[in-house]
């Protein structure tokens, strides 16, 4: 029988996984909880050096802020 993955947390799920790498449905029902866009933050590819510099002092507290979540 196999375990209800909507009553799993996403790290219930994700431990699971890792223990259970041969359950594809287990997979894909955390891949179906992804919101791929939810966190993206856009950029245009930039054209300046000055551009480059904007947008990674734009994006550096995020990068920052994950960097800590992942420790």
């Amino acid at each position: 029988m196999k375990p209800n993955y909507d009553a799993m947390t996403k790290t219930e799920l994700r431990a699971y996984i890792l223990e259970n790498r041969h359950d594809v449905d287990a997979i894909e029902a955390f891949f179906q909880r992804r919101s791929p866009d939810a966190d993206a933050i856009l950029f245009p590819p930039p054209k300046t050096e000055e551009e480059w510099q904007q947008q990674l002092e734009i994006a550096r507290p995020f990068l920052e802020r994950r960097s800590k979540e992942n420790e």
